[in-house]
Parts: C-alpha cells; sequence; structure tokens
C-alpha cells in the first residue's frame, strides 16, 4: 500500500476543462498535512470559492439546493487526498501506535478543521461587511464546507490504517469507500472489501447529498459579523470532527475485534 491516494492516470479521471481537476488537487492540498498560514490558507479557501462560484452558476439552483453540486466535487476530489500509511503514520506521530495514534490523529484534524472554520468564518464576515461582494458568500461556505469534509475524509482513511484496517483498490476506488463512509458516519466493512467501485450507487450519493447540505448548514454560522462567524465556525467545525472521529472508532475497534476502551480512553 503506498502512502497516499495515487494519482495514475488511469485513476483519475482526465481533465474536463471546467476545473474539476484545479478544485480536486486545491482541496487535497487544503485536506493535507502541509503547515499552512492564515494568509495562504485563506488565500486557497478564497481559490477555491471562486471555482466553485463558476461551478454553481453551470449547476443551476436545483444542483446547488439538493447538494448535488457538493457531493460530486467531493467524489471527484477523494483521489487528491493525501492518505498516509501505517507506517509512514506511526513516523510521522513519533511511533505512536494503536489508539495513541487513533488520539494524535484526532487531534491533528480537529485543528485542522478548527483552523478552516476560522479561516472561512474571515473571509464571510469580509463578505459581510461588503455588501457588493454578498453574493459570492455562499460560495465561500461552499469552498469550507468542501474543505472540512475533505479533512475529515482523511481522518478517517487513516484510522482505519491506525486500526489495521486495510481498504484495497485503486485510489478512487479507495477515495469512494472513504467519502461513503464519511457520509454514513460509519466505517468501512472490511467483508464488502471485493465490492468497493469508484461509482456510488444511488442510496449513497443521496445519503453523501444530505450530509454535505447538512454540513454547509453548520457553516451558515460564519455568515455572523465581524469574528463571531469566525469563532463560532471553529468551535463547531472541531465538535463535529470529533464526534465523527468517535462514531468511527467504536467501528473500527469493533470490526478489528478490540475491547472498548476504558474510562479516560486507556485501551484495555
Amino acid at each position: 500500500m503506498t502512502g497516499e491516494l495515487e494519482r495514475r492516470h488511469d485513476d483519475v479521471e482526465p481533465a474536463r476543462g471546467d476545473g474539476s481537476t484545479e478544485l480536486g488537487e486545491l482541496i487535497g492540498r487544503l485536506a493535507g498535512d502541509e503547515e499552512m498560514d492564515r494568509e495562504t490558507r485563506g488565500r486557497l479557501l478564497g481559490r477555491l470559492a471562486r471555482l466553485l462560484g463558476q461551478g454553481a452558476r453551470r449547476a443551476g439552483a436545483a444542483g446547488i439546493a439538493r447538494g448535488r453540486l457538493l457531493a460530486d466535487v467531493l467524489v471527484e476530489a477523494a483521489p487528491h487526498i493525501p492518505i498516509r500509511d501505517l507506517e509512514t503514520l506511526s513516523r510521522h506521530h513519533h511511533g505512536l501506535v494503536g489508539e495513541d495514534l487513533a488520539d494524535n490523529l484526532v487531534r491533528v484534524a480537529g485543528n485542522a478543521t478548527t483552523a478552516v472554520g476560522a479561516a472561512g468564518g474571515a473571509l464571510a464576515a469580509v463578505e459581510f461587511a461588503a455588501p457588493p461582494l454578498l453574493l459570492t458568500a455562499p460560495a465561500q461556505i461552499a469552498a469550507e464546507t468542501l474543505v472540512v469534509a475533505a479533512i475529515e475524509v482523511k481522518l478517517i482513511a487513516e484510522l482505519h490504517e491506525a486500526y489495521g484496517i486495510s481498504v484495497q483498490g485503486t485510489g478512487t476506488v479507495r477515495g469512494a469507500a472513504f467519502v461513503t463512509s464519511w457520509a454514513r458516519q460509519r466505517g468501512v466493512n472490511p467483508l464488502e472489501g471485493g465490492t468497493f467501485t469508484s461509482a456510488l450507487g444511488s442510496a449513497a450519493k443521496a445519503t453523501l447529498r444530505k450530509r454535505m447540505m447538512r454540513t454547509f448548514g453548520r457553516h451558515l454560522t460564519t455568515m455572523g459579523p465581524l469574528l463571531t462567524g469566525a469563532a463560532a465556525g471553529a468551535a463547531l467545525n472541531r465538535a463535529a470532527t470529533k464526534a465523527l472521529a468517535a462514531k468511527i472508532r467504536q467501528d473500527l475497534r469493533a470490526s478489528a475485534g478490540l475491547p472498548p476502551p476504558l474510562p479516560g480512553g486507556k485501551p484495555r
């Protein structure tokens, strides 16, 4: 297994001329492990928002209202999300394994979604204070929604590695499996490993669209004036990431045949 979802010519759809490749790369970078200052993160989020605004005009009101645009972009971006294997994860986290490694992964992901919430809230505050630009605010929220979802998809994939549950297949296939896991807030069932495909079924698509719209609705709090939106976005993102991780870890422990941790989070 490689350290990330590979970007091979036979694995990632070719560019369609509509910005989908750049969207995927931007989301992958914002969801990755790169240390990023606030200015860089804000600049990349702004670029992502502009691209999403262009896509929204093509998708039309129905595509946006039903979550189809956000769901499609997340699926397309999934192969660009860098996923580390267990050996790389342990090396990057000072030799930690098992529950300790999982704890660290959740902490880092929570910090990342907190930072995106703060940056997204700050961008929305700028739009709120500048009425001529207010119409671009939904694209800002969509950008934040997608990046937070991508960070959580990455977290889910790496938690599977931490618990020794391997999901096989190409980057596109594994990406679809982890996006579905994110939408359902459940771990990937290893017994279904032979049935994974790069295309989501109709039920999985519907679940993903609903989850994207719920996440989008949560990020509407970033529309508060000045820095109140940034603070709310940061706090809500961190809480939601921790809650998701708890559900996934419970599933993964069961799949791996591990007992639940003792009170205080320590393994038995």
